[in-house]
């Protein structure tokens, strides 16, 4: 009942800091003090939820991965990413798309809770190996959202539409500037799962070389960042043609990420 009660608390500093951030977005005269008031709600959820995920998953010193669990897990650290960079880049508008996303997702650990019949991993390197992937589909998360701001921003620029809230979102240059700051880290740390993945695989397919939906996927979902990060460096790549390649690359990375919940459940150990 105690947990319970936790989870709700931490839904509601969640929607309270993404009531401030909608505020920034609206251009209120006190954009700064409504800035620090979601910063410090959305932070506050992310400590308590930090706890009780920490109770979820570790059983025994198992990691106990259940799509409650996993779901809250990848909202929680998205948001934490996203408010750590909030600190020295402009992208505080985000969080009005993405705290009340994280609130919903962290109904997962309330209605979905973990249970003993969920995967149980123990090996260290494993664990290691999820946890970059986890941050890596994070950092492309973010990345997708300014992605989704900027063919907004560049939509209504067209049309000549300039009214609230586009005013609150910094310049088109600086969000894809930090766009693609944050493709670039998450590709680093995509092709860091993909490596350690290869190593893991054997040990989860019993194949060293599984061609899986997940596999797959994986791989043409790296291709797409890939070409996207090559467009960018050699032909200076930007504005719709960018927006298109981290939406689809994202979309096939989502598609694969599902697809290895799958073969968690149905492979792996209880």
């Amino acid at each position: 009942m105690i947990q319970l009660l936790f989870h709700i608390v931490a839904i509601g500093l969640y929607t309270i800091s993404a009531v401030f951030y909608w505020r920034v977005l609206e251009t209120q005269p006190d954009a700064g003090g409504n800035l620090k008031r979601a910063a410090i709600f959305g932070g506050l959820g992310v400590v308590l939820q930090a706890a009780l995920l920490i109770g979820d998953i570790d059983h025994d010193g198992h990691l106990l991965l259940g799509v409650g669990t996993i779901l809250s897990l990848d909202a929680w650290a998205v948001t934490a990413i996203f408010l750590a960079a909030s600190l020295r880049k402009p992208i505080g508008s985000l969080g009005a798309f993405i705290m009340p996303s994280t609130a919903i997702a962290t109904l997962g650990q309330i209605f979905l809770p973990a249970s003993s019949e969920d995967t149980r991993i123990s090996d260290p390197w494993l664990v290691a190996h999820i946890v970059i992937s986890i941050l890596a589909y994070s950092l492309l998360s973010i990345a997708v959202v300014q992605s989704l701001f900027l063919w907004v921003q560049e939509s209504r620029l067209r049309r000549r539409y300039t009214r609230q809230p586009l005013r609150a979102i910094p310049p088109m240059e600086t969000m894809e500037t930090l766009m693609f700051e944050m493709i670039q880290v998450g590709f680093v740390l995509l092709t860091l799962t993909l490596i350690s993945g290869f190593f893991f695989s054997e040990q989860i397919f019993g194949d060293p070389l599984p061609f899986t939906h997940h596999s797959i996927l994986s791989l043409v979902a790296w291709l797409a960042f890939a070409v996207l990060l090559i467009g960018r460096r050699q032909f200076g790549w930007r504005g719709l043609n960018a927006v298109r390649w981290t939406i689809g690359g994202f979309v096939l990375l989502v598609f694969a990420y599902l697809s290895a919940e799958f073969l968690f459940k149905l492979v792996l150990p209880h």
